[in-house]
């Protein structure tokens, strides 16, 4: 599976952090970024590779801009 994180529509709300702050943190430009160590940024996007999607798909839900997405493989 893969998270995608589309940065220019973030708006830094911190909603995804409040619901699943172990994948998820505020960084220092105000936007939110996806924590771990296959993170990539492809076209201006953050990138994930994961086995286990779990906290992310709430905080996918809950994105009020809806600039992450779950692709499932």
């Amino acid at each position: 599976m893969k998270i995608i994180h589309e940065l220019e529509k973030c708006i830094g709300c911190g909603s995804c952090v409040a619901v699943c702050p172990a994948n998820w943190e505020i960084g220092e430009d105000g936007k939110a970024h996806i924590l771990g160590e296959k993170n990539n940024i492809v076209n201006g996007n953050e990138e994930l590779e994961t086995e286990q999607i779990g906290c992310n798909q709430d905080a996918a839900d809950i994105c009020p801009v809806q600039c992450i997405k779950i692709i499932k493989k």
